[in-house]
C-alpha cells in the first residue's frame, strides 16, 4: 500500500480541515511542505497546473480540492465517517456552502490590515508585497469575487448567531449530531479568523461556538512525519496509477473518454490542467497526464466546482 503523502504548509486553512480529518480517522501520513507562493514547482510537477493547497498523492494519483480529498480518506478507512448514515447529503451541502460562503469572510476578516500586520510582522517588505501580490493572482479571472471587509463584518454576527443557536439545540456536540464533514469544513474556517490575535474575538465571544471549536481541534493531526518534495515525486515516478473506479461511468455532455480535456476550478485559482480524459463518475473526473519529474499519472478532480472543455 502507499503512503498518505498530503503537500501543505502549515498556515493554509484548507490544508488544516484536510489535517484534522486525518486526525479524526487516525491516519498515518507525510508532510511535505510547499511554498506559500508561487512558483511550486514540485507540486505543479504533480498536478499539472493547479495551484491551491493543500493537495493529497497517494502512489501516481492526485487528488485536487478538499471536497474530493475527503471522500478519497473516507475511502481510505471508512470509519469513523465523515459522511454519517443519513446525514449524507445535509453534511455534504453545509459543507459546500461553508467552502463558498463562509470561507470568504473568513479571508475578509483574517486580510484586514490590523491582523494582516500581526500575521505578517516579522516578513521583510518585499515577502509582504510577493504574498499580496500572489494572492491577487489567485482570485484573478475566476467566478469568486473578494468579499469587502464591510459586508463580511456586517453579515458575521448573523453567521455566529445562527451557528451559537444551532450547537445550544443539538442532538450531541457536533452541528449535526455525530462528527461529519460539515464540522471540519466549518472549522477550518473559523480556526483560520482565531489565528490572528486582533479577530480571535470574532470566535471566542460565542461560548457555544468555542466549546465546539475546541472539540473540533481536539482530534488533533494524526501520526504524521515530514517528506521532502523529491521524495514524493520519487514516489509518483515509481508507481503506477491505481485501478479506475468500477462505478459506473456518468457522461460529460460532449467529452468521451479517451479525448485530451482541459479542467479548472471556476471559482478561483483556475489555472487549467490537460490531459486525457480517463473516467468521470458521480463525484469526480480523473484525466492521464505524464510529467517528466513524476511520471505518469492520474490527477483527480471533484465535478462540482470545476468546468472541463475538449482540447
Amino acid at each position: 500500500m502507499h503512503e498518505v503523502i498530503l503537500h501543505n504548509y502549515d498556515a493554509s486553512p484548507f490544508a488544516e480541515k484536510v489535517r484534522l480529518i486525518m486526525g479524526y480517522k487516525q491516519l498515518s501520513w507525510r508532510w511535505v511542505d510547499i511554498p506559500r507562493i508561487m512558483p511550486k514547482p514540485d507540486l505543479t510537477a504533480l498536478t499539472g497546473g493547479y495551484r491551491k493547497t493543500p493537495v493529497l498523492q497517494i502512489g501516481a494519483d492526485v487528488y485536487c480540492d478538499t471536497a474530493l480529498i475527503a471522500r478519497r480518506l473516507e475511502a481510505e478507512k471508512a470509519m469513523p465517517s465523515l459522511f454519517p448514515e443519513g446525514l449524507e447529503f445535509i453534511s455534504s451541502s453545509f459543507a459546500l456552502w461553508v467552502d463558498t460562503v463562509v470561507f470568504q469572510h473568513a479571508v475578509a476578516l483574517a486580510f484586514q490590515p490590523e491582523a494582516m500586520a500581526l500575521r505578517m510582522a516579522k516578513l521583510p517588505a518585499a515577502a509582504q508585497q510577493a504574498f499580496m501580490a500572489d494572492r491577487a493572482g489567485l482570485f484573478s479571472g475566476g467566478s469568486s469575487t473578494r468579499l469587502s471587509l464591510a459586508q463580511a463584518q456586517l453579515q458575521w454576527p448573523v453567521m455566529m448567531g445562527r451557528l451559537q443557536e444551532q450547537l445550544s439545540r443539538a442532538d450531541g456536540e457536533y452541528l449535526f449530531g455525530p462528527p461529519s464533514i460539515a464540522d471540519f469544513s466549518l472549522a477550518h474556517c473559523l480556526w483560520f479568523v482565531k489565528s490572528a490575535a486582533f479577530t480571535a474575538p470574532l470566535v471566542d465571544d460565542y461560548p457555544e461556538v468555542a466549546a465546539w471549536l475546541s472539540r473540533v481541534l481536539g482530534f488533533g493531526h494524526g501520526a504524521h512525519s515530514p517528506m521532502s518534495g523529491e521524495e514524493a515525486l520519487a514516489i509518483a515516478c515509481a508507481s503506477e496509477p491505481a485501478a479506475l473506479p468500477d462505478a459506473p461511468a456518468l457522461a460529460v455532455q460532449g467529452i468521451a473518454p479517451g479525448q485530451q480535456v482541459s479542467i479548472a476550478a471556476t471559482d478561483y485559482g483556475v489555472d487549467p490542467v490537460l490531459g486525457e480524459l480517463v473516467y468521470a463518475g458521480s463525484e469526480e473526473l480523473v484525466i492521464r497526464r505524464e510529467d517528466e519529474r513524476a511520471g505518469l499519472l492520474h490527477v483527480h478532480f471533484p465535478r462540482i466546482g470545476f468546468k472541463i472543455e475538449a482540447c
